[in-house]
């Protein structure tokens, strides 16, 4: 499906997205939002989710031997090991400024990132990474892990003794894709029978319960909240109803799963990762009357907040890909030409740099859910996912010279 020369514009675009990401180094530590001409806002809290992003984006840059890109992941290692950790408590606090922690409270979601930096950094040999993954995982795996019901828990307070009855989804997805990471960083295969459980739950059991609309947020017993924030519906992060971009981004991972489990690998990760593509393509692509994926729908099917993401293009053009890669269908590289020709057209931004994160109902820049270009972690991988194999991970691959 990739051709030489598409793979060399692929190149060309994921080094385009690391000129425009070096912007984000923050004087201060870790790396900071950047409005839509790459401007870093020194004024707003330094968040953890996107310091762990770009020390990843970086630490890819750097095993894909972009000069300075090494320096940069250092710079996002020193916070995640400084500013951002907490030394009295463990784990880490979601965002801070040069007064301390914004926050107490520790979430799921920003620490599954600390272990995905954490891998990639190991990966490409960057000092300390090593110790810090060792730490990100004992933290995700003594404080986060619910073995019970095989999913990580959402939230704590400081100090790891009281824990939010709130249970989310989205946390869950990128515990799977750290697990994956650490899994090639570490060698510990353990770590995949963990993400198969979590996309067991989420994937085989709630996928085919819910016709493959993906409920996002529950109960402390991990029953569906199929109303929570429906007067909140945009929300970046907890949005009410079903986020048509998790199902592209579920069925990726599931199909990364499969490949590093090899001939012990269930045999409903592919069929479930089909079913998961193809409904994200029935009721979230081009259903209004224009181009691009809706971001939710309601229970029925029907879109709710009709803005486009470019995280959504480019996970559907991944999952494209990994698809193609897994059956050999020639529908899957339409589908992946379609939606490079749509993110060209309406989300690269040649002028002011990196992609514009949000489009209206009518492709026209928007900032309803997103203001300003935060990362570049969903776009970078899109360049990337294409030109390696389903596993190992990224910076796994990369650091194994696999990349095509």
């Amino acid at each position: 499906m990739i051709s030489p020369a598409h793979a060399r514009w692929l190149e060309g675009e994921g080094d385009r997205l690391l000129d425009f990401s070096r912007g984000s180094r923050h004087p201060s530590g870790g790396f900071a939002w950047l409005d839509e001409s790459g401007r870093p806002q020194l004024d707003r809290p330094v968040e953890l989710w996107i310091t762990c992003r770009m020390t990843h984006v970086f630490s890819l840059g750097h095993l894909l031997g972009r000069p300075g890109s090494g320096a940069l992941a250092d710079h996002g290692l020193a916070a995640l090991a400084g500013r951002f950790r907490d030394a009295d408590n463990g784990g880490w606090y979601a965002a801070v400024t040069p007064d301390g922690p914004t926050g107490r409270e520790k979430s799921a979601y920003p620490h599954a990132f600390v272990v995905l930096a954490a891998a990639s950094a190991t990966c490409a040999g960057r000092p300390g990474a090593r110790e810090l993954l060792d730490e990100a995982l004992s933290v995700l795996l003594t404080r986060f892990w619910d073995d019970e019901h095989g999913m990580v828990v959402e939230e704590w307070d400081e100090s790891f003794s009281t824990l939010d009855p709130y249970r989310g989804v989205n946390a869950n997805m990128h515990t799977v894709e750290a697990l994956l990471a650490a899994a090639d960083a570490t060698g510990d295969r353990t770590l995949l029978d963990r993400a198969l459980r979590i996309v067991t739950r989420v994937v085989h059991e709630l996928g085919p319960a819910h016709e493959w609309r993906l409920p996002e947020h529950f109960d402390e017993q991990w029953t569906p909240l199929l109303d929570y924030n429906i007067d909140a519906p945009a929300d970046p992060f907890r949005p009410y109803g079903a986020t048509i971009g998790h199902w592209l981004e579920w069925a990726r991972l599931a199909l990364h799963l499969r490949a590093a489990l090899g001939p012990s690998a269930p045999e409903w990760l592919l069929d479930d990762a089909v079913a998961l593509f193809d409904a994200s393509v029935r009721e979230g692509w081009a259903v209004d009357g224009a181009d691009g994926f809706v971001y939710t729908v309601d229970w029925a099917g029907a879109p709710v907040v009709r803005e486009r993401m470019h995280w959504v293009a480019a996970e559907a053009t991944a999952t494209a890909a990994v698809l193609h890669t897994a059956t050999g269908d020639a529908s899957y590289a339409e589908w992946y030409s379609t939606w490079w020709d749509h993110l060209a057209e309406f989300f690269i931004d040649r002028d002011l740099g990196s992609w514009r994160h949000e489009l209206d109902a009518q492709n026209r820049p928007s900032a309803v859910v997103w203001s300003g270009k935060p990362d570049t972690y969903h776009a970078f991988q899109a360049t990337l996912i294409p030109r390696l194999p389903l596993a190992p991970t990224l910076a796994a691959a990369l650091r194994d010279g696999l990349l095509g």
